[in-house]
């Protein structure tokens, strides 16, 4: 089977754990779009890990890690990652692949990134250059991994665009010019670094579906995160969507067999836009507090508030997604009266045009006090739990296949 994960909120929803557990069964883990402001945290023993370009599920020794052409590239980023992964897997550099058509993220990218979040416009990006990179590649001035490989060319292109963003840095933001040859050699050395990883993804995916392999996608942030159909401008610069896969991966869509979401019990949200559950009250600080809800690539705190189910069935139709799992139900423990946003008061259907204004119409669920978190079948939730999660599948739609209970890798249910 050919499945795809894909967050069903804006992100953090806790795929890195879903893609680390259900890789076990799969040949294949591939990433289709972001950058290295994803922040997937896997617990592997008694570690925390965090991947921000790797796909996580390649800690799972017989599955091939593919960073598509979809993607945004740090060098330094997956280096340093690839490096600190050696100590779990020392031979782990032979299954990462990393597509040839991946645009690179250049230090004028991030500088540009920071003094831009630094002003009235900023929409709370992560300072990584990731929306920067996208930016040249759809203005047809980005640099490719492939590129490296043309020396003469790549220092063409180089030095074309450094000229154009030093005019920028100089003239706009009173910043320090880059320098050509510095930026050369360093990415000369990252090309070295980087060469036995470089590969054509579209080939390794087609012979691998022809050849019956299993294949799962992962994706970075959530689908209201998406460039076209979240809360647009306050978006990552790509699509998060299921539709994204084929693209970001240079394989036909009907390769894509299946989608499964992935929710928390509840919702949060990084950075600024709109978020209509939103708690800034006694809920919100308990969520963060008993959810360690702090973002894992920059530390910012998330906002936080009740389960929307609304917001959910949308995510899920613009997806194709049936059947999600959920994260987090522990964090939930210990609060006597749990939330479902349901509709809102001006209409029954989450509309990211109008998500600003959106007033949610709550229903009401007893919450349970019991601690869930050595839980691993059905009957060893309690009941008002068992509740919680029946609500959820009535106001969404979708069937719960899964509840992770914990951050352990092994702390999963399956319903």
């Amino acid at each position: 089977m050919n499945l795809a994960i894909v967050g069903l909120q804006w992100g953090d929803e806790g795929k890195g754990k879903i893609v680390d557990y259900l890789a076990k069964d799969f040949d294949i883990n591939a990433r289709y779009q972001g950058g290295s402001n994803a922040g997937h945290t896997v617990r592997f023993g008694r570690e925390k890990m965090i991947f921000h370009q790797v796909p996580c599920g390649v800690l799972n020794k017989q599955v091939l890690g593919i960073i598509g052409g979809g993607c945004v590239l740090d060098p330094r980023v997956i280096l340093a990652e690839i490096e600190s992964l050696k100590k779990y897997d020392p031979v782990i550099e032979s299954r990462v692949k990393v597509s040839r058509f991946c645009h690179l993220i250049m230090p004028y990218h991030i500088k540009l990134d920071e003094y831009r979040e630094g002003t009235k416009q900023a929409i709370g990006t992560t300072r990584r250059g990731i929306g920067l990179a996208y930016e040249d590649k759809y203005g047809r001035t980005g640099i490719r991994l492939g590129d490296l490989y043309n020396t003469e060319s790549f220092g063409k292109k180089l030095s074309l665009n450094i000229s154009r963003k030093n005019l920028v840095l100089m003239d706009v933001y009173n910043a320090e010019p880059l320098s050509d040859n510095e930026i050369f050699d360093r990415y000369m050395g990252y090309a070295g670094k980087l060469r036995p990883m470089v590969a054509d993804d579209t080939r390794i995916l087609g012979d691998a579906i022809s050849a019956g392999k299993n294949i799962l996608f992962e994706g970075a942030q959530g689908a209201m995160l998406d460039i076209d159909f979240g809360t647009y401008p306050y978006v990552t610069s790509s699509h998060t969507i299921s539709s994204s896969v084929g693209i970001g991966l240079g394989i036909p869509p009907y390769n894509v067999e299946s989608v499964l979401g992935v929710v928390k019990a509840y919702t949060t949200r990084v950075g600024q836009g709109p978020f209509p559950t939103e708690d800034s009250g006694q809920l919100g600080a308990l969520l963060r507090d008993s959810g360690a809800e702090f973002g894992s690539t920059t530390g910012r705190p998330r906002r936080c508030g009740p389960f929307d189910a609304a917001l959910v069935r949308y995510a899920a139709r613009i997806n194709g997604a049936r059947e999600i799992i959920m994260t987090k139900l522990d964090v939930l423990s210990g609060i006597d009266s749990l939330k479902i946003a349901t509709t809102y008061e001006a209409c029954a259907e989450f509309d990211p045009f109008a998500s600003g204004s959106l007033v949610p119409k709550y229903m009401k669920v007893p919450g349970f006090r019991q601690d869930i978190s050595a839980a691993r079948s059905p009957e060893d939730l309690p009941g008002a739990a068992r509740d919680y999660l029946k609500a959820v599948e009535e106001h969404t739609g979708l069937k719960i296949a899964y509840v992770s209970v914990g951050p352990e890798r092994d702390a999963i249910i399956r319903m």
